[in-house]
């Protein structure tokens, strides 16, 4: 086993505590090599952290076909209001490709709409979608664009919710990874799109029916977890993807692929031997936390629990870990008392949050004073 110092900074609730030293314990990863995928564009990322783990052609511009459905879903999702019914624009959902089955006078609502431009690709969902949204398609797609720089997403443009092809319609399979690791944070997409099949209901009168996932990674990987297909004759065949195994999440993107099922298995393969919920054990009896009012001046803090943290081990090196301490804490408290927070960074963002805790007791001047008088008590009456 490897040990990797960690950057630390200490920032305390109310004061400052004293520098500790911290060791990440980085298991030998037996990783597996690279794999080599049919895709014109490929990439695999970690989904805590953005970290490129395999990348072909990753920052080429190219059709994406209804992976731009992730935006699609994911802007009608932030809009809420999704269990209101109303009635499907008869012209959006006059559309030539894949469909949920959406006919004029159908009532429908937002809810059903992401099913089903998630699980059938349903071209028709997503026109529908962007009407009830934004009042019209093309005012949908300039959100799109808006959202799209939002997310820091450089090379993509949008021309249309569905994803057929179109003139200056693209993205790239960085920019699709990064949109798909903010999309899956959302719950409810990350619920429907993990689905392999979903009852929803519509129709003029609405009526249940049973929609169907294309992404057979669902049940050909175990550890998939969605997200989205797509195919037109330009962009050919796409796909994101994202699965989950040992508390490690990875996407996966490719564009214009020959056999995506199985570059997407090898891509995930790899990655899970590259990146591990890795345990870091670090020391803190350097950290203490003053007691008020008590016979003891200080008690020790410990971790509620071993934090474990889903990263690579280049990934490791770059931790840096921020701790937060009460600057005092009254006596009268129990071992287990929670004092402050040991925060977990990666580049900036926070990956994990674990609480720190007494280590152990200390009573009151209070407590005492009574467990005395009570002693005192029972003596009196003979029983001591």
């Amino acid at each position: 086993m490897k040990k990797f110092s960690v950057i630390i900074s200490l920032v305390l609730l109310f004061s400052f505590a004293p520098f500790c030293a911290i060791q990440v314990q980085a298991a030998e990863a037996a990783q597996i090599p690279q794999p080599e995928t049919s895709a014109r564009s490929a990439i695999l990322i970690n989904a805590d952290t953005g970290t490129v783990i395999y990348e072909k052609n990753a920052l080429e511009r190219r059709a994406m076909a209804s992976t731009t459905k992730i935006m699609s879903v994911l802007l009608t999702l932030e809009a809420g209001d999704l269990d209101r019914q109303f009635t499907a624009d008869s012209m959006a959902i006059r559309i030539e490709g894949s469909s949920m089955g959406l006919r004029e006078g159908d009532i429908v609502t937002r809810r059903a709409l992401c099913v089903g431009m998630l699980l059938p690709s349903g071209n028709d969902a997503s026109q529908a979608a962007a009407v009830s949204v934004s009042g019209s398609i093309p005012e949908f797609v300039k959100l799109m664009n808006e959202r799209a720089q939002q997310l820091g997403l450089k090379d993509t443009q949008f021309k249309n919710p569905s994803g057929l092809d179109a003139d200056g319609h693209f993205s790239t399979a960085y920019d699709l990874a990064l949109l798909t690791m903010f999309a899956m944070k959302n719950e409810l997409f990350a619920e429907m799109t993990a689905e392999q099949a979903l009852r929803v209901e519509f129709g003029n009168p609405p009526f249940g029916r049973w929609l169907y996932n294309n992404n057979k990674l669902l049940h050909m990987y175990d550890g998939a977890v969605g997200t989205k297909t797509g195919f037109t004759d330009n962009a050919r065949r796409c796909l994101v993807s994202a699965a989950t195994r040992n508390g490690v999440t990875l996407i996966a993107v490719t564009l214009n692929a020959h056999d995506d099922w199985n570059d997407h298995m090898k891509m995930f393969d790899y990655g899970f031997s590259v990146v591990k919920n890795q345990r870091v054990d670090y020391d803190l009896s350097a950290f203490s936390v003053e007691i008020a009012g008590g016979s003891k001046t200080h008690a020790a803090v410990k971790v509620s629990e071993i934090p474990e943290l889903p990263l690579s081990d280049e990934e490791m090196r770059l931790v840096e870990v921020k701790t937060r301490l009460m600057p005092f804490i009254y006596a009268g408290f129990e071992a287990g008392e929670q004092v402050g927070l040991l925060e977990f960074y990666y580049n900036g963002t926070l990956l994990k949050t674990v609480p720190l805790i007494t280590a152990e007791s200390c009573e009151s001047p209070a407590e005492k004073l009574t467990l005395a008088a009570g002693l005192v008590q029972v003596w009196r009456r003979g029983l001591f």
